[in-house]
């Protein structure tokens, strides 16, 4: 028994203009400052997506109280939208779902939105539940692996929802050159998957979608400050190291090449599509050097970091949307605190 994706949807609030955002926000945010000025110009990005457009109402000074509130009134419609895509995709009834898992480092409630969406969305009350909090940018990675696991073990479907608010944790602004990166990379977008069962059989082949195959991850825990995402008064603030590149750089051979391809007899060369967090474009350089990849590997995470921007843990699953309908083996990655490095071997069939 294999676990295989069969549906996926995505659900993003209003666009934000990455120059118009400079231009009419964080320019004045930052009192002009070239430093911060040249972090935006080279993002990489053209539009984001925000539940609270900095350029409508000026967040930074918010209690963290404040943001939650805004929070548990703007998620639930984001995800609900996700979900209903991903339902559509793999026609399947939310009845079916035998667990529900959903991912977040951006905002908390109690009750959860797993909780309210699964009653939303017409889920059984039966179904089993699991929220996935805090991880950060690779949080999709470990909650694929778990919902994949339930997949296997139960043989019944299950769907991961990934939803992320960055928006609302717009920091007062200050000279911390990593609070100017987070405010010019990170947006909002909610992203799910429905995973089904299938026997490892000729005849079940015949269903499309991307088998999962292998997961693996590693954590330097010698660089855990490089990156961290800290609970304050005023929202949640990140830590982001310039040394997070060179870090990836020390790892992500050896991860993918000998522990995630090899052990199946492939090498990056046999990979057809590659789903890579696009946490900023030199994480996406780093990867493409590493792993000696042609400069069209990584066209689908380029796109979404242009498109979206780094929408923590609900980025790779969009890249993951938008990969061509190539059969052969998909690597997907995520990266993030701890410093952790998870990636996942799927198949195209």
């Amino acid at each position: 028994m294999k676990a295989v994706i069969t549906g996926s949807g995505f659900a993003v609030p209003d666009a934000m203009d990455q120059a118009s955002l400079w231009d009419d926000f964080f320019k004045t945010h930052y009192a002009g400052g070239r430093v911060a000025e040249r972090i935006f110009a080279s993002s990489a990005i053209t539009t984001r997506h925000g539940v609270a457009d900095p350029r409508v109402v000026d967040v930074s000074s918010w209690s963290t109280g404040r943001r939650m509130s805004r929070y548990v009134e703007e998620a639930p419609g984001l995800g609900k939208a996700a979900l209903a895509q991903a339902f559509a995709s793999a026609d399947i009834d939310p009845t079916e779902i035998g667990m529900f898992a959903v991912a977040s480092c951006t905002g908390y409630s109690t009750p959860g939105l797993d909780l309210v969406l699964a009653r939303d969305m017409g889920m059984d009350p039966t179904v089993q539940r699991l929220l996935v909090g805090h991880m950060g940018c690779y949080a999709a990675m470990p909650a694929l692996g778990a919902v994949s696991d339930f997949v296997v073990a139960r043989g019944r479907p299950a769907v991961l929802l990934c939803i992320e608010l960055t928006s609302l944790h717009i920091q007062p602004a200050t000279s911390d050159v990593s609070q100017m990166v987070a405010h010019a990379l990170f947006s909002d977008a909610a992203a799910a998957v429905v995973l089904r069962p299938q026997a490892e059989d000729p005849g079940a082949r015949a269903v499309g979608g991307l088998r999962m195959v292998d997961l693996v991850a590693v954590a330097d825990h010698s660089t855990a400050d490089h990156m961290t995402w800290d609970i304050t008064d005023l929202g949640f603030r990140m830590g982001l190291s310039p040394q997070v590149p060179n870090v990836l750089a020390r790892h992500v051979g050896g991860v993918v090449r000998d522990r995630l391809l090899a052990p199946h007899g492939l090498t990056p060369a046999d990979v057809t599509a590659w789903a890579v967090h696009p946490g900023g474009r030199r994480i996406l350089e780093v990867v493409e050097e590493q792993l000696e990849l042609p400069s069209t590997a990584m066209a689908p995470s380029y796109a979404v970091l242009d498109g979206f921007g780094n929408c923590s843990s609900a980025t790779v699953l969009i890249v993951l949307s938008q990969l061509p309908d190539v059969p052969g083996p998909v690597v997907a990655m995520a990266f993030g605190p701890g410093l952790t490095l998870y990636a996942a071997l799927l198949e195209r069939q």
